[in-house]
């Protein structure tokens, strides 16, 4: 059963985990629900935490492109999600070695591989974007890495506030926003499996 949190109880729990292993915590939600925000916060305040972007597994927009998928940029079907398990899996392995992670590049609209390294002293991976517990074969496939999920929740109304602060210098603001963003929203909103902790962010500056 899924049970409600708050910031400050999170970081007491990520905190008080054994290190002696390294744990893989999912913090999933809506796109503008916050979760980005919340895994740098806790990524500031916890010293051997390191943070996974689902978002640098984003397809190359050549490659949505040929797929006509580049108007849908976001969704999960331009996600390299088996990309992103072998990463899950690198990092479980926790062989002692550095790990090159990929990120987004949001002025540049892509991903730039080995963007961020993770070293073998983080003992806590904060993974987060917004389909890790999407109710679909290709992505209940990653559940096996996490030791704990998280999932941000906001109202729709709020996210589409966001996400419209998020788009307000853009040219195809309101398209981006009704025939991708939002959508997405509801998806995760609606196709989400049950996540083992709920962190509600009313926050609208998120």
């Amino acid at each position: 059963m899924t049970e409600d949190t708050t910031l400050a109880a999170l970081l007491s729990r990520l905190g008080g985990l054994d290190r002696q292993r390294r744990h893989i915590v999912a913090i999933a939600g809506a796109p503008a629900s916050g979760k980005s925000r919340i895994a740098a916060w806790l990524d500031e305040r916890i010293a051997d935490a390191a943070v996974l972007p689902m978002d640098g597994f984003h397809y190359d927009d050549a490659v949505l492109e040929a797929r006509d998928l580049l108007p849908r940029k976001g969704a999960p079907a331009t996600f390299d999600v088996d990309g992103l398990a072998h990463m899950l899996a690198r990092l479980a392995a926790d062989d002692g070695r550095d790990i090159a992670v990929p990120v987004f590049d949001r002025g540049l609209e892509i991903s730039r591989a080995g963007g961020r390294i993770i070293p073998p002293k983080a003992r806590l991976i904060l993974c987060e974007g917004n389909y890790l517990l999407l109710d679909d074969p290709a992505w209940t496939a990653l559940a096996p890495f996490f030791d704990l999920t998280i999932m941000v929740t906001a109202s729709l109304d709020l996210i589409e506030t966001r996400l419209a602060r998020r788009w307000q210098d853009h040219p195809e603001a309101q398209r981006k926003m009704q025939e991708n963003d939002l959508p997405n929203a509801r998806l995760v909103m609606r196709a989400s499996r049950p996540a083992d902790l709920r962190l509600r962010n009313d926050d609208d500056a998120a």
